[in-house]
């Protein structure tokens, strides 16, 4: 019998077995704050619980680690991950003493890396499965449905960081819509005012260099120098020009966050443009000039659907670079999931961390699946034709 192993199936299966037998499935604190005391999967989860996802996971290790048909993959990483998460939201129950309010149970590093390891495996057989744009986008729509069905279910409301969340409800949400507020209206602004002025730089070869290096230039500024940047000029504007404090322009808060993410946003925007409208074919722009277009109707009908692709990447670069930075915002008072983040840290509290991070993580990879479908499409649509 001829047993061939897959390169990297052997990855995922070594990583798997580190984080099912040495390292630990969670953490038990007496409270939010005090060192955690680790928790192999036996000791974690109630008999016959435990054992049997030790199965498990040896089972889905050796699907992976040798080479097994697709669809075999596919159902033993689903398997695991969904074995994973329903277990660990039973080992927060089993581990909370009844009626104790204070202690706190969390996933630890055993768990993550077994949930990276069997995503892994996953992501591999949906590479090779070879989704189309729109099969992605309904597979991560899937994947959202059950982790809200798991949310709504209860099954992880005694997780720490779902007892940190019933504590700031109200704030979890305000805060995201702050998060996304940022986010989207900064890559808004980014649009407006970059695809004009990429046009303008491929036209006018002149501005071109000149502009981008200045975006270069603000690109580099780490973020938290930029926002200390803006503090000073945004706070002389409201204190100097009348009507600037009462439309929300201050030295701190939303505004400075808003502009510096602004501003990041623009160098992705116009040099997309940029790219893009160069590498439009010679040949479609002859053929539109001898059919007598002017110079905005070759643009807008020939030169900018050509060049959407390679715009629509520039967008999806910023909106996911804009995500992640917006989790800075909160050291300014721009608020966002950076206030969770932020307060973890300073009340050593990590599962605060992981109620501002894991949304940000989420929404930052849902971001990049959906707008690399949509690049995808615009990208291999019928080419432009030029018809009189």
């Amino acid at each position: 019998m001829d047993i061939r192993f897959d390169k990297l199936g052997v990855v995922i299966a070594a990583i798997a077995a580190y984080g099912a037998y040495v390292a630990p499935f969670a953490i038990f604190r007496a409270n939010r704050i005090v060192p955690g005391e680790p928790r192999s999967i036996l000791e974690a989860l109630p008999q016959p619980l435990g054992p049997l996802l030790l199965v498990a996971l040896v089972a889905a290790g050796l699907v992976a680690l040798l080479k097994t048909p697709l669809p075999v993959r596919l159902l033993a990483s689903i398997a695991a991950l969904a074995s994973l998460v329903l277990l660990i939201g039973i080992a927060a129950t089993y581990l909370t003493p009844e009626g104790n309010t204070f202690a706190r149970v969390s996933p630890a590093s055993g768990f993550w890396v077994s949930i990276f390891a069997f995503t892994l495996l996953l992501a591999d057989g949906l590479t090779r499965l070879q989704l189309s744009p729109l099969g992605r986008i309904v597979a991560l729509a899937l994947a959202a449905a059950a982790i809200s069905w798991l949310l709504a279910s209860g099954r992880w409301d005694s997780l720490s960081i779902l007892k940190e969340y019933f504590n700031r409800s109200d704030v979890f949400w305000s805060e995201a819509q702050r998060h996304v507020t940022l986010a989207l209206g900064s890559l808004a602004g980014a649009v407006i005012v970059g695809l004009p002025l990429g046009i303008l730089c491929h036209r006018v070869e002149a501005l071109r260099a000149g502009v981008l290096n200045v975006l270069n230039i603000i690109q580099t500024i780490p973020s938290i120098a930029l926002f200390g940047i803006l503090i000073a000029p945004l706070g002389w504007i409201a204190a100097n020009v009348p009507g600037a404090a009462a439309i929300g322009i201050r030295g701190i808060g939303v505004a400075p966050a808003f502009v510096a993410l602004f501003l990041y946003s623009l160098l992705p925007v116009v040099a997309n443009t940029v790219v893009g409208l160069g590498g439009v074919p010679r040949a479609a722009n002859d053929a539109a000039r001898g059919m007598g277009m002017t110079g905005w109707q070759r643009l807008w009908r020939v030169e900018f659907p050509l060049a959407f692709p390679v715009i629509l990447t520039g967008i999806r670069i910023v909106l996911v670079q804009n995500i992640g930075l917006a989790t800075i915002a909160a050291l300014i008072g721009g608020g966002g999931f950076g206030v969770f983040v932020f307060q973890g840290i300073g009340q050593m509290a990590m599962d605060l961390v992981l109620l501002g991070a894991v949304p940000t993580v989420a929404m930052a990879f849902a971001a990049a699946i959906i707008l690399d479908a949509v690049v995808e499409i615009a990208a291999t649509r019928r080419p432009v034709t030029v018809t009189a």
